[in-house]
């Protein structure tokens, strides 16, 4: 009940935020657009790079959103009041995973079927396999952008852990260089990364018809991370910014 009515909280929040939305619902459509320009002429690079792409914007879309989120409930001492009541850290954290991920599955939704059905774009595997995994990237970047939180004080400092924590990920996924061809050190960085597993699933789900046991390892190492993040997030989380 607790962790329900904290869901309800969020999503009424959000509910009353028009440019949130939009930047949840509209951005991403809007970048898979521009890709589709950018590779006019080229069916099969433009493929490979917007699924690729449907799971990277959502994951830099909610990290943003969330780690600020968090720091304006912090500093604004929502928390402060909101923990003299039931509510657990777990509760909240697990709330705004729950409320993220439901506004991401439309965020997928919207984006992915923009991309299937007035883009042209075509995969092997089905579009419910690619929403899926759309939902759980951007999931994970609600779970770091609420651990990332903790250890910032203001906003401009919320948003200087985006290219700490995002940049190694989206270098190092395999969307510019194949990771078999990176430097070892760099295969071993990329292979504690989620974001690799991400990408490496949205691929499988690119070449074959069915899923296949490589893609559904990756989903749950994604999975994985984000409950991981989560449960740090809520061992770091404080009730104010002094």
């Amino acid at each position: 009940m607790i962790l329900a009515s904290t869901v309800r909280r969020i999503l009424t929040q959000l509910r009353h935020d028009p440019r949130t939305i939009a930047m949840i619902i509209v951005v991403p459509t809007l970048l898979i657009t521009l890709i589709y320009f950018m590779y006019e002429g080229q069916p099969q690079v433009f493929d490979r790079i917007a699924l690729t792409m449907l799971g990277v914007f959502p994951f830099i879309v909610m990290f943003l959103i969330t780690s600020i989120a968090m720091l304006r409930e912090r500093t604004t001492g929502t928390l402060e009041r909101l923990f003299t009541t039931p509510v657990g850290k777990l509760d909240l954290l697990f709330g705004y995973g729950i409320a993220f991920g439901l506004a991401a599955t439309a965020q997928a939704a919207v984006a992915g079927g923009f991309a299937y059905w007035a883009l042209g774009m075509d995969t092997a595997g089905s579009i419910g396999l690619v929403i899926l995994i759309a939902v759980a990237n951007a999931v994970l970047g609600v779970a770091l952008g609420l651990l990332c939180s903790a250890f910032a004080r203001t906003e401009f400092q919320a948003v200087q852990f985006m290219p700490l924590v995002v940049a190694p990920q989206l270098l190092l996924c395999g969307l510019f260089v194949p990771r078999e061809d990176m430097a070892g050190w760099l295969q071993a960085i990329s292979n504690v990364l989620p974001m690799s597993y991400s990408v490496e699933a949205l691929t499988e789900v690119g070449v074959h018809t069915e899923p296949t046991g490589i893609m559904w390892r990756d989903l749950t190492v994604v999975v994985g991370a984000v409950v991981v993040a989560l449960v740090l997030g809520a061992a770091t989380l404080r009730r104010r910014t002094a």
